[in-house]
């Protein structure tokens, strides 16, 4: 262990030198990469500089024991030794999973797209539903949800819609939502009390810098149209929104949340740029899973991952097997508990990986 932390020092000290040097904050992108390095570092040599204490203090403490001339001091010592003999197994626990390589994805923010699937009229409220659900979530932890396009449903909710969030490790944490999320309950447009089965789809995707992919101008069409819905008096009547084409992938991005064209053009360039960086990443996705074997974040779009279960008000992550009887504070946004054992798991398969030598 305390090799591995000598080498992260060491890195640490090199990353501090580099982020000085004029040529390297000149350079965006490099700078950027630069400064996440060193955060997730400083997380590292943190805990190892308390390690290292804690293995000094029971030298320390030993050397006490050994000369045992004064009571008090060797009473102090065993106490010292036992409590860094609690604590060094946890750190390293902890140290392990910082040790873990990060996504450079992890911390990007997030471009998310729910589309309602089978069910009629209830697939559009339950995708409206697990909007509402992931907006109140964001808020919880300080982040910023933006609309960017959206089709409402006929009886409510929505056919599908967009939203970008921004703040701190979104894309890392929102990822394990991608999949299909199944609702069985009673519709409100059931008259017979049935119970009926929808699904929506969820996609999210690591929002791209312009530095991390780069679009010909050419090789996109740009149409303008009339937004719909809510917005006043402008609705229907200014071509404010705007659908992009890249026309060698055939990919659409469309804005009509903001009432000027030029915002909505620049949040429509933003999916585009995450729609294109989300085709290479699937492919390397697909590549790490067959690796690692992944079963909770691999990224396919079409597994079922979670159901929504009114009657029994429980809610059940199908990857990892976990039910919770807490259906009405989970879809009011209490989702982190179901995050924080996926994360676990995953993490989990990632050092299992490690120490198996892959």
């Amino acid at each position: 262990m305390l090799d591995k932390l000598r080498i992260v020092k060491q890195r640490y000290d090199e990353v501090s030198d580099l982020i000085i040097q004029p040529e390297i904050i000149m350079d965006q992108k490099r700078y950027a990469q630069l400064m996440k390095e060193y955060k997730d570092l400083g997380d590292v040599v943190k805990k190892g500089d308390e390690y290292q204490t804690l293995t000094n203090n029971i030298e320390e403490a030993k050397e006490i024991l050994a000369d045992g001339s004064d009571a008090e001091m060797n009473e102090m010592a065993k106490m010292e030794i036992e409590e860094a003999n609690i604590r060094i197994p946890q750190l390293e626990d902890e140290i392990k999973v910082l040790l873990i390589p990060k996504d450079p994805e992890d911390s990007k923010n997030a471009v998310v797209e729910l589309r309602a699937g089978a069910g009629g009229d209830e697939a559009s409220i339950f995708a409206g539903d697990l909007f509402r659900m992931y907006t109140k979530y964001c808020e919880s932890r300080g982040w910023k949800v933006s609309t960017v396009d959206y089709s409402e449903g006929t009886n409510g909710g929505f056919k599908e819609i967009q939203f970008e969030v921004t703040g701190n490790d979104v894309y890392g944490i929102l990822k394990f939502e991608a999949g299909v999320h199944r609702v069985q309950r009673v519709p409100q447009t059931e008259t017979q009390g049935r119970v009926h089965t929808s699904a929506a789809t969820c996609m999210v995707f690591p929002e791209a810098e312009e530095f991390d992919v780069e679009i010909n101008p050419k090789e996109v069409r740009i149409d303008f149209f009339c937004s719909s819905g809510p917005g006043g008096q402008s609705v229907n009547t200014t071509y404010s929104a705007v659908r992009l084409t890249h026309i060698p992938t055939g990919l659409v991005a469309q804005c009509q949340d903001q009432k000027s064209q030029h915002k909505n053009k620049e949040k429509a360039f933003k999916v585009l740029r995450s729609r294109l960086y989300d085709m290479e990443l699937a492919k390397k996705n697909a590549e790490d899973a067959l690796k690692r074997g992944s079963m909770v974040s691999s990224g396919d779009r079409s597994a079922k991952i979670r159901t929504y279960n009114y009657a029994q008000g429980r809610v059940t992550d199908h990857r990892i097997g976990l039910s919770l009887y807490d259906l009405p504070n989970i879809v009011n946004g209490d989702i982190q508990k179901i995050i924080d054992e996926l994360m676990l798991a995953e993490n989990t398969q990632k050092l299992k990986g490690l120490s198996d030598g892959i």
